[in-house]
């Protein structure tokens, strides 16, 4: 298939499962603000949001005007991405959240994916943001909204949340 006639599918796709992940994380927030948690990081949440839009934006700007085919070993790659990225969300259950919201008494997830690497979501998100656009060859998308999400998350997301962690090992 021609990559420009994909990637409206690709997009859309890509919008509502973003849209039902934040339906599911109010949920999960929901419980743990009822269960007495508290969120930090908040300050850098909107800049996350932002960047998340405009990677789609450009997802589908840049991709709609390519006359290649779809990267197939790209989608293969994505679509295992996806599948790993539901094993994560399975794996944290109610603590899964696109906030950092520090659940009282509650224990660290550490089996699943989490007893093999720290923040396994991130490295998700991660090569998603470099891969997907991959796949109808929006090159621009990829680098840009990658390497943006890349410093984001390593330099700010990551930090945050680590800093909240430490924080509530301590208080125990």
């Amino acid at each position: 298939m021609n990559a420009a006639r994909f990637t409206p599918l690709l997009a859309g796709a890509l919008v509502t499962q973003r849209l039902l992940e934040l339906r599911h994380a109010r949920r999960n927030e929901q419980l743990a603000r009822q269960a007495g948690a508290t969120e930090r990081g908040a300050g850098h949440y909107p800049a996350i949001v932002l960047l998340h839009a405009g990677w789609l934006a450009g997802l589908w700007l840049e991709g709609r005007h390519s006359r290649q085919a779809v990267n197939t070993p790209a989608l293969l790659g994505a679509v295992t991405l996806q599948a790993l990225r539901y094993r994560i969300i399975r794996d944290l259950g109610v603590y899964w959240n696109t906030k950092i919201l520090i659940w009282p008494g509650a224990k660290r997830v550490e089996t699943g994916t989490y007893q093999y690497i720290r923040h396994p979501n991130y490295w998700v998100v991660m090569a998603e943001m470099f891969l997907v656009p991959q796949i109808v060859h929006a090159r621009k998308t990829s680098l840009i909204g990658g390497t943006l999400n890349l410093l984001l998350l390593a330099l700010v997301r990551i930090p945050a949340e680590e800093k909240a962690l430490q924080e509530y090992d301590q208080q125990k």
